[in-house]
């Protein structure tokens, strides 16, 4: 117990930060129908971070996260951009392209490194394992100040997530609405997806999400539902990756992959039980 508490305590801690942040924000991405937007602004940022590491800087360090950030903005500001009452296109058609394009970017990007096999996978997969105390902290207080935001402007956010027609009815600027959310999804991967990884990111954002929506009605429910699985699995999968010796972050995500699963056969069950 006391070797898993020094090796494992502090990855396991990020972990449940991370969920504290992203399951509340993914929530508004489900609701939008834009699911793999968290996974493009992550991917934009890690462009950014790739950017940063060919011109010398670290993964971690302050110029990597600025420069992940600044791609992560203007990713935001692109993406709100596409939105329209009336879509001609589906805006997840752009955040597609997005993603595509910004993955092959930084593929090119750190092909001009020296280890850019490594640094790729860091990026695709992160390095939660060897996350530092100080990381944990400043990240909380990070994501604590994008939770109060939230909450300043919880009506704005709610209305233009939730109900998009009564915003645009009541003469909301949605898009500019649209781009403060946005910035605020960049400030917290820009800063998650150098520890955790793109792929333990995206998870993070949707899944508890998604568990949420399947098992309740209100957004209250949905979203304790969602921190609830998020902190169990978390805790699960450093539990499993300590014991079994594998990597914390693909071993979290593949968990969470199998209890969206249980959840699921769990709900269409209750479902037909309903109906009977």
């Amino acid at each position: 117990m006391h070797d898993f508490l020094s090796i494992m305590a502090a990855p396991t801690v990020m972990a449940i930060v991370l969920v504290g942040i992203h399951a509340y924000l993914g929530l508004h991405v489900v609701s939008r129908g834009v699911i793999f937007v968290d996974i493009a602004l992550a991917q934009v940022a890690a462009l950014g971070t790739a950017v940063a590491l060919v011109l010398g800087a670290e993964i971690g360090g302050l110029g990597a996260y600025l420069a992940g950030a600044g791609a992560a903005l203007l990713g935001a500001a692109l993406i709100a951009a596409t939105r329209h009452q009336k879509e001609r296109v589906p805006q997840e058609a752009y955040i597609g392209i997005t993603y595509a394009v910004a993955a092959s970017a930084m593929t090119l990007f750190l092909s001009r490194t020296p280890h850019g096999a490594e640094e790729t996978e860091t990026l695709l997969l992160g390095q939660i394992l060897w996350v530092p105390w100080d990381r944990v902290w400043k990240t909380a207080a990070l994501y604590a100040l994008l939770g109060l935001l939230h909450w300043a402007f919880r009506r704005q956010f709610g209305a233009v997530s939730f109900d998009p027609q009564r915003a645009y009815a009541s003469g909301m600027r949605v898009r500019g609405w649209d781009f403060f959310f946005y910035a605020t999804v960049a400030a917290a991967v820009t800063s998650s997806v150098q520890v955790a990884g793109v792929l333990m990111v995206f998870a993070l954002l949707v899944v508890p999400a998604v568990i949420g929506s399947l098992l309740a009605t209100s957004l209250r429910s949905r979203l304790l539902i969602g921190w609830g699985s998020g902190v169990i699995v978390s805790i699960l999968g450093s539990v499993v990756s300590y014991r079994f010796d594998l990597p914390t972050g693909p071993t979290i995500v593949t968990l969470f992959g199998l209890t969206l699963v249980l959840v699921y056969l769990l709900a269409g069950r209750r479902a037909a039980a309903r109906a009977t």
